[in-house]
């Protein structure tokens, strides 16, 4: 079940299933209700609780790094990474358009309904509930980040070992959908005119710096 694999058993288990409800279902089954406003909360309880134990267990870290920190778990893959984990692409409630367009792989669907997911914890359980959720979850996300904060600016990182190599690029290019107040920006990045990282974000610029991780990934392992 999927509790089981979260780790949290829901006082209201209809809260949980509708971290599962994308929009998409919604649309073919009138009356329903999605998982939006649990996304966005959860958004706000992720945020709140990464910047607590950055702040609380990293008190060697200057500032700027201790932002870097938030970041390498604050981002639409790392969310995506840790819904995979969970297996929430299996129990997601799709149209059957975005289940038949793999839906249920998509890092911005995933990374969405785990908000939900937090969301929907701390309306159940409340702030310590919620807390302890995301610290289970992330928080060895963040001792592994540690190592390796002088590449969290993966642009930077990629830029140089492309310069390094000898190699074309990197050549951005970046897409919006969704509407104005809830855009979403996906970007792939080219290396000697081939596509070797994509990525998904809030913001062009942190969509950018998903898409240079996976590249850089891909490149220092080629």
């Amino acid at each position: 079940m999927l509790a089981d694999r979260i780790g949290y058993t829901f006082v209201d288990p209809e809260l949980l299933a509708r971290s599962m409800a994308h929009r998409s279902w919604c649309a073919e089954h009138p009356g329903t209700i999605s998982n939006e406003r649990l996304e966005f909360l959860g958004d706000a309880v992720l945020g709140w609780v990464i910047a607590d134990l950055v702040f609380r267990n990293y008190s060697d870290q200057a500032e700027g790094a201790l932002t870097d920190l938030r970041k390498s778990v604050v981002n639409a893959n790392a969310l995506a990474e840790v819904a995979a984990e969970l297996h929430i692409g299996d129990r997601l409630l799709l149209g059957r358009g975005e289940d038949a367009a793999g839906g249920r792989e998509k890092v911005s669907i995933l990374s969405d309904a785990m908000e939900a997911v937090l969301g929907a914890a701390y309306l159940d359980g409340g702030a310590q509930v919620a807390f302890d959720l995301v610290e289970r979850l992330f928080a060895p996300r963040l001792d592994a980040a540690v190592p390796t904060l002088d590449r969290l600016d993966y642009k930077s990182a990629l830029q140089e070992l492309v310069s390094h190599r000898g190699l074309t690029g990197p050549d951005y290019s970046v897409r919006a959908t969704g509407p104005d107040h809830d855009k979403r920006f996906h970007a792939a990045v080219k290396v000697a005119k081939q596509v070797v990282g994509e990525g998904d974000g809030r913001s062009k610029k942190s969509a950018e710096q998903a898409a240079a991780s996976a590249a850089f990934a891909f490149l220092t392992a080629s």
